[in-house]
């Protein structure tokens, strides 16, 4: 997957499968516009990327701030190719728990986030002939689970707009497909261990996966690389499980 010359924009990428797939894109020429509200993150991945990112510190449930986002890669290579929508937050809560507050704030960064992204990224696409968005699903965003009453429905909000936006924008040369990842062990997910009941989830999760353990945010980078790659060139509104079986039992 060479992806030399292009320019990619990745929310979220300060950690996790966004930090991974950033690091991917540059390892295959791809220039980098990095963006998460976490500037610390943010300026260590540029001091390990050097001149193949910019990094952008902004919250995605802000109109102006993905618009800046967006426009740094103008700025910088004067196009978008690839747009890679991650940022988000999990929480873990029934609808009991969850208040309406909770619900608001998951459904501005995880749903309204990805749905700026997304219009954002295709505007500037539309100027240059096309390109290619991923948008990061979940297997809460394709089944159900218990204890995600806010953050599945927010993934539902990416696989739709995936669908959607796939036919909506297919004859103008973009592509848009998403992934759906199982647990993986982000920095998030490795932090549960030590919350209460956390270690016997996690246990539960590992096993809920036919491979029988927990994805590793790398592996789903490469299937992200992928779909965002010239190699995908005929597939649009997929949302691809990276998720060990667990979608498939």
């Amino acid at each position: 997957m060479d992806l030399t010359g292009k320019t990619s924009l990745v929310t979220g990428a300060a950690g996790g499968i966004g930090l991974a797939t950033a690091r991917l894109l540059a390892r295959t020429g791809a220039f980098v516009v990095a963006t998460d509200v976490d500037e610390r993150g943010l300026a260590a991945l540029a001091a390990e990327l050097g001149a193949s990112v910019t990094t952008v510190t902004g919250d995605v449930s802000s109109p102006d701030d993905v618009r800046r986002m967006v426009g740094a890669a103008v700025t910088e290579r004067g196009r978008l190719d690839i747009a890679v929508a991650n940022a988000g937050i999990i929480p873990l809560s029934t609808v009991v728990e969850t208040s309406p507050e909770d619900w608001d704030r998951v459904m501005a960064v995880d749903g309204r986030g990805m749905f700026l992204t997304c219009k954002y990224a295709i505007e500037i696409m539309l100027g240059h002939g096309g390109g290619a968005i991923v948008c990061v699903s979940s297997i809460s965003g394709v089944a159900g689970q218990h204890g995600q009453a806010a953050y599945g429905p927010a993934k539902f909000v990416a696989t739709g707009l995936t669908k959607h936006l796939a036919v909506e924008w297919a004859a103008h040369g973009i592509r848009v497909n998403a992934v759906a990842p199982g647990t993986i062990r982000t920095a998030r997910v490795k932090e549960l261990g030590d919350e209460p009941g956390g270690r016997e989830y996690l246990a539960t999760m590992a096993a809920a996966h036919p491979l029988g353990r927990l994805g590793e945010p790398e592996e789903v980078a490469e299937a992200i690389v992928f779909l965002a790659s010239p190699a995908a060139s005929f597939i649009t509104g997929a949302v691809l499980p990276v998720d060990g079986g667990y979608l498939a039992r």
